[in-house]
């Protein structure tokens, strides 16, 4: 396992690493704008069966992701419902996670059956700066086993993983807080299927 810490020198030799890590199918833990989270490829099935060994979260759990911008949605979805499109306007980058209707050749890992993903654009945040670097969307999972708090700094990290994992980016302490509130658009409605930082969705 390898240990980086971040500093404001070396970003972009940090953030090339990481891309290293990921590309050759590894599991990077990383600093996000609300806690650490656990990054794969997202198109790397082993990676992601990986990754749900790590947190030994059920199968039946999807994994959601994070793009750089709406231009990566293909990559990820069939269809973005105009209203869905409003909301990332609004809202990305920042804590706002996305429901979408999945392509079909998506991982299942990715959707657990359900035939959808969970996407959003995060907000300022060394998390952010790497999906945009790498390209590709990345999973973005909060890093902790189901059913404990998730990690708010890479001693955290280290603790519930230690050597399991591939690369841990040590960034400090993160802002923690609530996490990311999720939405679908449902014929037409903005449905809300979690609360979180942000309280009040909508479209205008």
């Amino acid at each position: 396992m390898e240990y980086i810490r971040l500093s404001r020198t070396n970003e972009d030799e940090v953030i090339r690493r990481v891309i290293e890590v990921l590309r050759a199918g590894g599991v990077a833990a990383i600093p996000t704008e609300t806690f650490y989270g656990l990054a794969v490829v997202y198109d790397n099935d082993e990676a992601l069966r990986r990754l749900y060994e790590l947190k030994r979260r059920p199968f039946e759990k999807a994994i959601p992701v994070i793009i750089g911008s709406a231009d990566q949605l293909p990559m990820l979805a069939d269809e973005v419902p105009e209203e869905a499109r409003r909301l990332m306007e609004k809202y990305w980058p920042g804590p706002l996670t996305i429901v979408l209707k999945a392509r079909k050749d998506l991982s299942s890992h990715l959707t657990a059956g359900t035939d959808k993903v969970a996407v959003r654009v995060p907000g300022e945040s060394f998390a952010l700066t790497l999906v945009r670097k790498a390209g590709v969307p990345i999973t973005a999972t909060s890093a902790n086993p189901s059913g404990v708090p998730p990690a708010e700094d890479a001693q955290e990290v280290l603790k519930y993983f230690g050597e399991t994992i591939d690369l841990i980016v040590d960034g400090g302490l993160t802002p923690g807080g609530e996490p990311s509130t999720i939405v679908e658009v449902v014929d037409g409605a903005v449905k809300i299927l979690r609360k979180g930082m942000i309280r009040r969705v909508t479209t205008d």
